[in-house]
């Protein structure tokens, strides 16, 4: 025989009811969602400063090639003459991308370049040196004769006039020699001041100049552009 038992009263007259088999009350399902809320902002707040990280890493600039010592024209690059930078890109700026490095190497270089120079492919010329159809000339300057700043890879106008012996000026004019040129080394000036000067130029020319009897002189010429 089952004995039905009342269900105990509180002050006021009110039923207790056992809950704990039943569903949490509403002021513990908020105390639990707390946690989670919190969770879920520390969540939010980490993305966005990861992906605000990640944004500030992503470099804008362009790794190019340049060299990494002064080189002499006509120098053959090996590997440890280049090194890299990074520019922001320019439309206008003739550039070599790090990505053509292995290409680069074993080709000479056409002008004299400081380091730290960008490489740009008008710079570069074939592996061997002096390029074909060109000759390098070495003309002896006298004080006077050149510009005292001459340096290499400036585009010079090259003068060979005969010495006076009792000759007009207009025949010693006619019987120049002229020729352009790209200066490729500058000696120092020896106790009287003369300089030899190596100098680049289409072979016609190198051998009309090596021929030509007289005094040199070098006139130095704006570049182009």
């Amino acid at each position: 025989m089952t004995t039905l038992r009342p269900a105990p009263t509180r002050a006021g007259g009110s039923t207790a009811v056992d809950t704990r088999g039943g569903s949490p009350t509403p002021g513990l399902a908020r105390r639990r969602s707390v946690p989670h809320l919190l969770l879920g902002a520390v969540l939010v707040v980490g993305c966005a400063v990861a992906f605000a990280g990640t944004a500030l890493r992503v470099d804008p600039r362009t790794p190019v090639l340049a060299v990494a010592h002064d080189l002499p024209a006509g120098h053959v690059l090996t590997d440890s003459d280049l090194t890299v930078v990074r520019i922001v890109a320019d439309a206008d700026m003739a550039t070599v991308a790090e990505s053509r490095r292995s290409s680069v190497v074993g080709r000479s270089v056409r002008l004299p370049m400081a380091a730290g120079g960008l490489l740009a492919e008008t710079m570069l010329g074939p592996g061997a040196w002096p390029p074909a159809g060109q000759s390098v000339v070495a003309v002896k300057v006298t004080a006077g004769h050149a510009p005292t700043d001459l340096v290499a890879g400036a585009q010079v106008l090259v003068l060979v006039v005969p010495t006076s012996s009792g000759n007009t000026a207009s025949a010693a004019q006619s019987a120049s020699v002229r020729a352009d040129a790209t200066v490729v080394s500058v000696e120092r000036p020896d106790t009287s001041g003369a300089r030899v000067v190596s100098l680049l130029m289409i072979d016609a020319d190198a051998v009309r100049i090596a021929g030509a009897a007289g005094e040199a002189s070098l006139v130095v010429r704006g570049r182009a552009g």
